[in-house]
């Protein structure tokens, strides 16, 4: 069990001004994190919400402070947005008296297979793993090369263990595109998992729009019920519809492990 009683942990989120659900799943994982008493004090702090990226050193007591991006990739967020707006330089920064710790985004961390591979379990209870095609759904994007890079890496761990019929990166915004999902896939069973941190407009509207499970209704996400209507039969499949990777309880034993990798790297001196 990691034990910090000296110091304090900040568990960074993107936010949103206009989807209440996305800071929910960070705001969670920080209160279990409290609750085991690993840390003197646990904050959190987002890009498009309060308390802010420059507020948060403000409501930090301690003088040691591990910083943690509860992003799913490395990207414009993690290496320039959150170092600028919390003056970091580097992997340890000395700032104002404090030493600040930037940990690698939870999205990095090895055991990402297994939770992937524990929500497709979990919405498909029973069905043999052999006869689904398991697709991982990232937002994607032309614009900046690493977005993909985390849920192709995953699907290539997963696709190793030869465990689903087949297993597939797909995305909203590049090819291949999950609307596609039809064509891209070959066996009765297709499960889908949203690879990103919160619940929000892409999971709850977006995403099964263009699988063809919902139409765009405009509910706000509170009153969609899309996760609790499994299994979806249509086009001759059924498909398991997940909710996003980034609220799986064990998300939080994640952000953990990436202070605990964070002081074995500093100890070897990497």
């Amino acid at each position: 069990m990691l034990h910090k009683p000296e110091s304090a942990l900040i568990i960074i989120g993107h936010g949103s001004t206009v989807n209440p659900d996305s800071s929910a799943p960070t705001l969670d994982h920080a209160e279990v994190i409290l609750e085991k008493g690993c840390f003197r004090e646990v904050h959190c702090a987002f890009w498009k919400e309060e308390p802010s990226l420059r507020q948060v050193l403000h409501m930090v007591d301690s003088k040691d402070v591990y910083i943690v991006p509860n992003f799913i990739s490395e990207g414009y967020f993690t290496r320039t947005i959150i170092p600028r707006e919390l003056e970091l330089d580097g992997p340890v920064t000395h700032l104002r008296g404090r030493t600040l710790k930037y940990c690698d985004p939870v999205g990095n961390h090895e055991r990402m297979s297994e939770l992937l591979l524990r929500r497709a379990a979990e919405v498909a209870p029973g069905v043999p793993p052999s006869e689904c095609s398991l697709l991982i759904v990232g937002h994607g994007t032309n614009l900046n090369d690493n977005s993909a890079v985390a849920a192709k890496r995953e699907v290539d761990r997963i696709r190793e263990m030869g465990i689903y019929g087949e297993v597939l990166n797909t995305y909203m915004e590049e090819a291949p595109l999950i609307g596609e999902w039809e064509t891209l896939t070959s066996k009765p069973n297709v499960i889908v998992v949203p690879f990103f941190i919160a619940d929000g407009l892409h999971s709850y509207q977006d995403i099964p729009v263009l699988l063809g499970i919902e139409q765009d209704t405009g509910l706000s996400a509170s009153e969609r019920e899309v996760f609790r209507q499994n299994p979806y039969h249509l086009r001759g499949r059924t498909l398991y519809y997940a909710s996003a990777i980034g609220t799986e309880p064990l998300f939080s034993e994640l952000l953990l492990d990436q202070v605990a990798l964070f002081d074995q790297r500093a100890a070897a001196g990497k």
